[in-house]
């Protein structure tokens, strides 16, 4: 009877297990074949449709180029003499558009005045009536005119484009122009690997095309019919690209453009198998994917259904428990199998818990005592030993306010805590920006070290930067103090040499420090420093001379020294960064 209800068991977590991951697997790459089929297809009409607008505008750009160069000519009105200054504009614009072949210009009365053709003869003055023509009548009219695409020869396209003055006293202007230079433009888009473009006149006849023998024989009606019934099953798509066929007979994906003016159309085309060769690639690895997971699912799901019982219920215990953080908690499985592997894994990880947690609380207590870089320097090696005394060469930084002592004893405490706070909240930024370590403060003096316990490059010049930047951001507090009546000042001395840098203290309360006599020399500038000063010494000059702005202040007489010392000062009207 165990036996059976064994069984029972048994083909119950094989169903479950096994419709738990083959089930899944199979919707997820379901979904994921049709939203990979979407997205490819709002791909290939995303690209299809900008390389379609893009050589629009291009031709378009070209063809307004034309007409922009045209209407420099009609800008000036025509008198009954012969104006020898228009025929230099036409070739001076024959030089300038390659494209135009003939250029004629008619004044008011619509006479032709002047015709110049690189491929015919030249006439000056001819007074032909042209008021009639076709192109004169629609540039009075609409100002710019574009006939129909003409085949000179039958072979090379031709379009026709007049257009009239802003005033009819200026008369008109006529150009042929050769448009086999837009296959620059179209031979230099490629979609895809063999995607291509082609431009279509309003007939639909080819007058574009990166192949430019078809476009030699755009005149014929059988070379343009197959491009004709691309434009047209982009046309009844409506919004999109769609599917048509090629020259070839091969399926293809298109998108057209519209160019505005001479109403052409830009045609983009990819073949189809190109298109889609990714998404039914990705159909493949899915279907593939698919079956070699439904197979995985069901040897797994008959692995797993033998040790689902007890096992399952000391690792559910066991991970509860390390979750509420009973991390010294450890699983019991001896299975000898992966269950065992899981186990050991939950007891490895719950070990690496309380150390990291354990870890956690010791560097939440070193940040109580300890400035922030030197905690996180000791986070990072993992143990305290860069902490230990040594040898460095450090720039300290001293700095206090003149006349705090008069001021504290002249106004109210919360006035002066509010005072307070507004400094250290001002050199504390300064400090963090330029990666310094705060060693002390006291009242209103602060210590900065910079090179210890993280050494870093130009550690003068960063001293110095930082000094400009305090003096700066005080000065502007001093502003606000004053205006409240408050008659304090701020100076800044500083001082670079060796110095023996580590903790002291005892076992509950530890700081870092430098001991030496440049922490006194920075001190005794500082004490020196006059509002607004900033005083270093000859080690800290010779540093940064070539670098920032220094001036000599001459020989001081320095607290605790026997002779004075050459004492060098910076401005800080604008602040400086490494």
């Amino acid at each position: 009877m165990v036996r059976q209800r064994f069984r029972g068991l048994f083909q119950k977590y094989l169903l479950v297990l096994f419709m738990a991951m083959a089930l899944p697997l199979a919707i997820n790459g379901t979904i994921e074949a049709w939203l990979g089929y979407r997205d490819q297809r709002a791909r290939i009409d995303q690209v299809l449709g900008v390389q379609a607008k893009s050589a629009a505008a291009e031709i378009h750009g070209f063809i307004d180029g034309m007409t922009n160069q045209l209407g420099w000519l009609v800008q000036l009105p025509w008198t009954e003499d012969p104006d020898e200054r228009r025929r230099t504009d036409a070739l001076r614009l024959f030089h300038q558009a390659p494209a135009i072949v003939s250029l004629a210009l008619l004044d008011h009365q619509g006479r032709e005045r002047l015709y110049v053709s690189r491929v015919g003869l030249n006439r000056i003055d001819s007074r032909t009536d042209r008021s009639s023509d076709p192109a004169v009548l629609g540039a009075r009219s609409t100002r710019i005119w574009f006939g129909d695409v003409s085949y000179h020869r039958g072979s090379e396209p031709y379009l026709t484009v007049a257009i009239s003055g802003n005033r009819l006293s200026v008369g008109a202007a006529v150009a042929e122009i050769n448009l086999k230079l837009i296959w620059d433009v179209i031979s230099a888009i490629q979609v895809g690997k063999t995607g291509f473009a082609f431009v279509l006149d309003r007939p639909g006849r080819l007058i574009a095309h990166p192949d430019i023998s078809l476009v030699l024989r755009g005149a014929e009606e059988a070379t343009s019919k197959p491009f004709q019934a691309i434009r047209d099953a982009i046309g009844r798509a409506g919004v999109g690209f769609a599917t048509s066929r090629d020259v070839r007979g091969d399926a293809i994906a298109a998108a057209a453009a519209p160019v505005e003016g001479p109403d052409w159309t830009v045609v983009v085309e990819q073949p189809l198998s190109e298109a889609f060769g990714p998404i039914y690639q990705a159909l493949w690895r899915t279907a593939k994917l698919i079956l070699v997971g439904t197979i995985f699912s069901g040897l797994l799901a008959y692995a797993l259904a033998h040790r689902m019982t007890e096992p399952i219920r000391l690792l559910e215990e066991g991970t509860r428990r390390i979750g509420a953080g009973f991390f010294d908690h450890r699983i019991t499985i001896k299975t000898g199998d992966e269950l065992q592997h899981l186990a050991d894994s939950f007891n490895k990880m719950a070990a690496e818990l309380a150390l990291a947690q354990e870890q956690q609380e010791r560097i939440a207590r070193l940040k109580r005592f300890l400035a922030p870089e030197v905690a996180d320097l000791v986070d990072r090696t993992g143990d305290d030993s860069v902490l230990e005394g040594r040898r460095a060469e450090v720039v300290v930084v001293f700095c206090d306010l003149r006349g705090f002592t008069s001021f504290s004893a002249g106004v109210a405490p919360e006035e002066v805590m509010s005072v307070l706070s507004e400094y250290y909240e001002a050199l504390g930024k300064a400090i963090t920006a330029f990666a310094a370590t705060l060693i002390s403060f006291s009242g209103d003096g602060l210590m900065v070290l910079v090179n210890a316990p993280v050494p870093i490059e130009q550690p003068a010049l960063r001293a110095v930067d930082l000094a400009v930047e305090m003096q700066r951001s005080v000065q502007e507090l001093l502003v606000r103090w004053r205006a409240r009546g408050y008659h304090i000042g701020f100076g800044v001395g500083l001082a670079s040499g060796s110095a023996t840098v580590g903790r002291i203290g005892y076992e509950r309360r530890f700081d870092y420090t430098a001991i030496g006599s440049v922490v006194n020399l920075a001190a005794r500038l500082c004490a020196s420093a006059a509002d607004g000063e900033i005083l270093m010494d000859t080690e800290v000059a010779k540093a940064v001379k070539q670098k920032r702005p220094l001036k000599e202040l001459g020989d001081r007489p320095i607290k605790g020294y026997d002779e004075a010392m050459p004492v060098f000062g910076i401005s800080f009207d604008a602040p400086f960064r490494i």
